[in-house]
């Protein structure tokens, strides 16, 4: 007799899929470079940033109020359609506006996944008795970003070595038929019988949601926690370690030779979730994945003239990246329930691209400058972040 496959592991198989195409990007590797020669200074580059947080901002809500109310796969197809059509702003862009409007909508198009495909997950576990393992599930589907990137990185850094303008436009191609196939994948997800799509007045969610993190202020601290070491070790130093490398003295077609063993590193960290968590408590992990990417980021600024240095820090805050997210999910979600999960998500969302707006704006004064005090500032805000208090949720 064939076994009924349960929808924890359907979805998760699903969203694998969806990680693994929807993630691909041949222009990762060089996009930094691409923004540059299309003439953006790194002041303009972090107004991108600051773009794709205000849609950020903008979206969080009422995108999660969408995902509560008609379910993860609706919210995803509207997300996934976004995603394609700011691309298609990126293969025209030739100004600075166009630049900003691409992240704009690519920044709105990203609310309709943020909360709502860890609360799909968490319910689908949850419908199962598993909600437990949602650490290692949203570990496993973050790999497949990695597998991803392992290959599609060595073909965008190599293609686009010349740095010229017909290589750029084939590469945004590239990215753009893997979002078709996404599309097709995100028909395929299943909607938990569990999952209660909150039918009330769309304040009274957003209220549910407040008061959902007002009850556990731990989930606020913990929140911050994380975001505030994400936000400098991740979004910022992203876009920045291209140049850092090349200054360096690292060939640009190696660039994706460095990519696809970070992924590789993330992968196996990704999968590694579970036996981590056997031997050291997840908060512990938090505390210590923090005060690694301080020293990365530290380094980084202060031996900018050391290749083998920066490709060390790159490894480490990319491990430290791919070891925190499911980690924090499996520690944030067991305090939400599971009706209004993605909007209080979202809610804590609006406060991570408020902070978002900050630290870019700020940055992009530090950044005329120079990126050492671009680096040392973002090592600072990491560390704050890292010192803020969290503990384990204990029921009353």
């Amino acid at each position: 007799m064939k076994q009924v496959e349960l929808i924890g592991e359907h979805n998760i198989k699903v969203m694998f899929w969806i990680q693994f195409f929807g993630s691909i990007s041949f222009l990762t590797p060089v996009l930094t470079l691409f923004y540059t020669s299309r003439g953006l200074s790194a002041s303009q580059i972090l107004i991108v940033l600051m773009f794709w947080s205000g849609a950020v901002l903008l979206g969080e809500v009422p995108t999660g109020l969408i995902a509560d109310r008609y379910g993860a796969k609706r919210s995803f197809l509207i997300g996934t359609w976004l995603k394609i059509l700011s691309m298609a702003v990126l293969f025209i862009a030739d100004t600075s506006w166009l630049f900003y409007l691409y992240s704009f909508i690519n920044g709105f198009s990203v609310t309709f996944f943020s909360g709502a495909d860890e609360a799909l997950i968490y319910d689908s576990l949850k419908e199962n008795g598993k909600e437990n393992k949602m650490d290692q599930a949203m570990g496993k589907i973050q790999s497949a970003g990695f597998i991803s990137m392992i290959l599609t990185v060595l073909f965008g850094s190599y293609f686009a070595k010349d740095l010229e303008n017909g290589q750029f436009m084939l590469l945004i191609l590239l990215g753009v038929f893997s979002y078709f196939i996404e599309l097709l994948l995100v028909m395929r997800i299943k909607q938990p019988s569990k999952e209660t799509n909150y039918r009330e007045n769309p304040f009274v969610q957003v209220k549910a949601g407040l008061v959902t993190i007002k009850r556990a202020p731990q989930l606020l601290l913990m929140f911050l926690n994380a975001t505030l070491v994400f936000i400098p070790a991740g979004a910022v130093y992203e876009y920045f370690n291209q140049p850092l490398m090349v200054d360096a003295g690292l060939p640009i077609y190696f660039i994706g030779v460095m990519y696809s063993i970070a992924a590789v590193i993330g992968y196996f960290a990704s999968r590694s979730i579970g036996r981590m968590t056997a031997y050291f408590s997840r908060i512990r992990l938090m505390y210590i994945t923090g005060f690694l990417a301080v020293g990365g980021l530290l380094l980084s600024a202060l031996f900018a003239d050391s290749l083998w240095i920066i490709i060390g820090s790159f490894f480490l805050l990319r491990w430290v990246r791919a070891v925190r997210y499911p980690i924090y999910s499996q520690l944030s979600n067991d305090l939400i329930p599971s009706n209004i999960r993605a909007t209080t998500i979202s809610l804590l969302s609006i406060i991570d691209s408020g902070l978002d707006l900050l630290v870019f704006g700020f940055l992009s004064y530090i950044a005329i400058s120079g990126y050492t005090y671009i680096l040392l500032s973002c090592s600072i805000i990491a560390l704050i972040g890292t010192l803020l208090p969290i503990r384990k949720w204990k029921e009353k």
